[in-house]
């Protein structure tokens, strides 16, 4: 979370009334209406790092300008002796904190996207509405259920290649999941542009692709994360939060002629990152791997045991930390396809 930076921060400047310094603290003009109990922790600091031995509780039935993935994810922040208050209170606590710290454009951007999602979801007519919910014999390969399923280090290893330290590859999605999914994204961007509808791109480097959370396909996703990615990030990238997967973004883009052709030298904006090519038929486009760096030292140097090329297969994921270095070489023919998760904890 970026949230508890500010909060700490502004704990160097208090003044006057707020000379407790805790930095989350409501002004006095906002304790009316909040819940019994609240104001009783509201001299509390977010903590630095989340505790990932909490459960947080369920916020998908909260409405408002948040998504109940960042209350879950914020509530692993929270002082401990807030974590076993009553929901209402950790709720109207993190509003505060949220309202406080998030800035009014960012807020206004979040509100924006929910209006735009809302409407397409209204308007839009799935073609295959089995896509919308999860069915893991339809979606999944035998081998790969069977071993998640299973649920040990040693089922997930026995699927896997690891041709390069931190890239994973294993064989994933059902051939008619990949052939509807792809179908579906057509029957979505033929809609767009009957409607004249403008779309909103996956990513600042692609300008193909859609976004699928938002048209619907966003709680099935969440589903294909939590029960069928975090087990396997939970033994391999145990270091960037792999086990605590709590929220994803969800799209797919497209290379070749008419579409993107390549993608540069890049970093996710995830903890772990799976991409899964969906087809169609396409010679190119092999993804490559430069190793990984710190923030600081992005455009290093690659040695070369960090060298590493894979060429995509349909059905066949590939898996990896989101800062792994990497880009995709140009599709020279064909059409190619891949569904990509940025998962986050």
């Amino acid at each position: 979370m970026a949230l508890e930076g500010p909060a700490e921060r502004r704990d160097e400047g208090q003044q006057g009334g707020m000379a407790n310094g805790n930095g989350v603290a409501p002004p006095p003009s906002r304790m009316a209406g909040r819940p019994l109990g609240a104001a009783a922790y509201s001299d509390r600091r977010l903590r630095l790092n989340p505790n990932t031995e909490h459960k947080p509780q369920d916020y998908t039935d909260v409405r408002g300008e948040y998504a109940p993935a960042v209350y879950s994810a914020l509530e692993r922040h929270l002082p401990p002796s807030l974590l076993e208050a009553d929901r209402d209170v950790k709720l109207h606590f993190m509003r505060d904190i949220l309202a406080r710290y998030w800035p009014h454009g960012e807020r206004n951007k979040v509100h924006r996207h929910k209006e735009y999602r809302q409407k397409i979801v209204h308007l839009y007519k799935p073609l295959h509405q089995e896509l919308y919910s999860m069915h893991p014999s339809a979606f999944f390969l035998p081998t790969f259920l069977e071993a998640v399923r299973t649920n040990t280090e040693e089922s997930i290893a026995s699927i896997m290649t690891e041709p390069i330290a931190g890239v994973f590859s294993f064989a994933m999605l059902q051939p008619n999941f990949c052939d509807m999914l792809l179908e579906e994204v057509e029957n979505f961007e033929k809609w767009v542009h009957a409607m004249k509808f403008k779309i909103m791109r996956p990513n600042t480097m692609n300008k193909y692709g859609a976004v699928l959370d938002d048209f619907g396909l966003e709680a099935m996703l969440n589903q294909f994360m939590e029960e069928f990615i975090a087990p396997i990030s939970k033994v391999f990238y145990p270091e960037v939060g792999g086990g605590t997967l709590d929220s994803h973004h969800a799209f797919v883009v497209e290379y070749g002629k008419d579409r993107d052709v390549e993608l540069g030298f890049h970093v996710d904006d995830s903890e772990v990152t799976l991409n899964v090519c969906l087809g169609k038929q396409f010679s190119g486009g092999e993804l490559y791997f430069r190793g990984i760096r710190c923030e600081n030292h992005v455009n290093s140097e690659t040695q070369h045991e960090e060298m590493y090329d894979y060429s995509h297969v349909p059905g066949r994921a590939v898996l990896h930390r989101g800062r792994h270095r990497h880009g995709a070489r140009p599709t020279s023919s064909g059409l190619r396809m891949n569904l990509l998760l940025w998962c986050r904890s």
